[in-house]
C-alpha cells in the first residue's frame, strides 16, 4: 500500500523525516510517535501536498511528487485539527466532499446518508455542525474521508480530545472500515494502548526516524514471567506486598509492575519469572494459603512503550561521559522536537 526509500524532509531548524524507509501492507497499521515525532509531515508528503526534501514514496503504486492528485482520488484523509465550517451541517458538508472526490450528484448524496448512518451521525445530520460535541466532529471528519469509497484512508490522531468512551467508539469505527468494507487503514496516534488493541502493524517512529515496525502480535508476544493481581482481604490488607514477601521468600523472582502492563485500574500487580508449571503451582498455593482473591495470574506480553524505553536506554548508554562541567547538570529528560512524549495510553 505504501512504500518509502530514504525519505527526507527538512525545514530550517527542524529535521521532520531523516531518511525514512518502510513497506506498509494492507490492514490496519498505526504509525506511533510522539508529538512532532513527523507523523503529520509524512502523511503530507504521502497525500501529494508537500515535498520530500530527498527520497521517494509511492501510494497504491502511485509516485507521490507525480501523481499526488490521483492519490487523492483513491484515499480518504481525516485530518488531525478542526476545519469543519458551523454554519454547515454535516449533511451538506459531505455531500460537498463527495463531490469534490468525484461523484456525480445523486450518488454523492446516497454514499453522504449511509456515511452518516455508519459512523452514527444519521440522526444529528440536518444540524449545524457549530453545535456538534467534539466527538460528533470527529465523526464528521471521519465520514468525509470515507464517502467516496477509497482504497486507503490516512487518519491523523482521530482520537484527539475524546474522552474514554468516546476514544474505545472511535476505535471501534477504524476497526469495522477494514473488516466491514475492506479499505486499509493508517492511523497515527501518540496513545500507544490505543494501536495496540486496534492495529495489525505498527510503525513505530521518534524524531523522523525508524525505530520499529512489525506486526501488533510480534511486539506483543508473550514473555517468561506471570502478570499476577490479588485483591486484598480483612485478613491480608496489604495483600500485594504480602504476595510479594511470601513469593521470594518460596525462591520466586518478582518484580513490582504498578500497573506498567496497562491491564490493572488499581495498580497492584506483580510480575513472576516463570519456570514451568511450578511457578503457576506455587503463586496458587501462596494466594490461597494468604487468603487471598485472585483476580488474574497470566502469561505477561510486552508492550510498544518498551520500544522507547529500550531507544532511550540505548542512547544513554551510547552517550559520552559527563564532562566536569557538566557532571553536576541536571539531565534533560528525553523529547520531540516539540517537547512532546508518547504516552502509553
Amino acid at each position: 500500500m505504501i512504500v518509502t526509500e530514504s525519505l527526507s524532509k527538512r525545514f530550517p531548524r527542524v529535521t521532520a523525516l531523516d531518511r525514512l524507509s518502510v513497506d506498509i501492507a494492507p490492514g490496519v497499521t498505526g504509525l506511533v510517535g510522539a508529538n512532532g515525532a513527523g507523523k503529520s509531515t509524512l502523511i503530507k508528503i504521502l497525500l501529494g501536498l508537500a515535498p520530500a526534501t530527498e527520497g521517494t514514496a509511492q501510494v497504491l503504486g502511485l509516485d507521490v511528487t507525480r501523481d499526488g492528485a490521483a492519490i487523492r482520488e483513491r484515499v480518504g484523509y481525516m485530518p488531525e485539527h478542526d476545519c469543519l465550517p458551523p454554519d454547515v451541517s454535516a449533511t451538506e458538508f459531505v455531500v460537498h466532499m463527495a463531490r469534490m472526490s468525484g461523484l456525480p450528484p445523486t450518488a454523492a448524496r446516497e454514499r453522504t446518508a449511509d456515511t452518516l448512518r455508519h459512523v452514527g451521525l444519521y440522526e444529528e445530520r440536518y444540524r449545524p455542525m457549530g453545535g456538534y460535541s467534539t466527538g460528533m466532529k470527529q465523526r464528521v471528519k471521519l465520514a468525509q474521508a470515507l464517502v467516496h469509497d477509497p482504497q486507503l484512508v490516512f487518519l491523523d490522531e482521530p482520537t484527539n480530545g475524546l474522552d474514554p468512551v468516546g476514544r474505545d467508539e472511535m476505535l471501534g469505527l477504524i476497526r469495522r472500515v477494514h473488516t466491514d468494507f475492506g479499505i486499509s487503514v493508517l492511523v497515527t496516534s501518540h496513545l500507544l494502548g490505543e494501536l495496540e488493541r486496534t492495529c495489525d502493524h505498527v510503525v513505530v517512529i521518534d524524531g523522523g526516524k525508524l525505530l520499529r515496525s512489525s506486526s501488533t502480535e510480534e511486539f506483543t508476544q508473550a514473555t517468561t514471567s506471570l502478570a499476577v493481581e490479588v485483591t486484598d482481604t480483612d485478613r491480608c490488607p496489604d495483600g500485594t506486598a504480602a504476595l510479594r514477601a511470601a513469593l521470594v521468600a518460596a525462591g520466586a523472582v518478582v518484580s513490582d509492575a504498578a500497573g506498567a502492563d496497562g491491564l490493572s485500574s488499581s495498580g497492584h500487580v506483580l510480575y513472576v519469572e516463570a519456570s514451568g508449571e511450578q511457578t503457576h503451582d506455587l503463586v496458587r498455593d501462596t494466594v490461597a494459603g494468604l487468603g487471598l482473591g485472585l483476580i488474574r495470574m497470566e502469561q505477561r506480553r510486552h508492550h510498544i512503550a518498551e520500544v522507547f524505553r529500550d531507544a532511550d536506554a540505548a542512547a544513554a548508554a551510547a552517550a559520552p561521559p559527563a564532562t566536569p562541567a557538566t557532571a553536576g547538570a541536571p539531565s534533560a529528560p528525553h523529547t520531540t522536537q516539540d517537547g512532546g512524549a508518547p504516552d502509553a495510553g
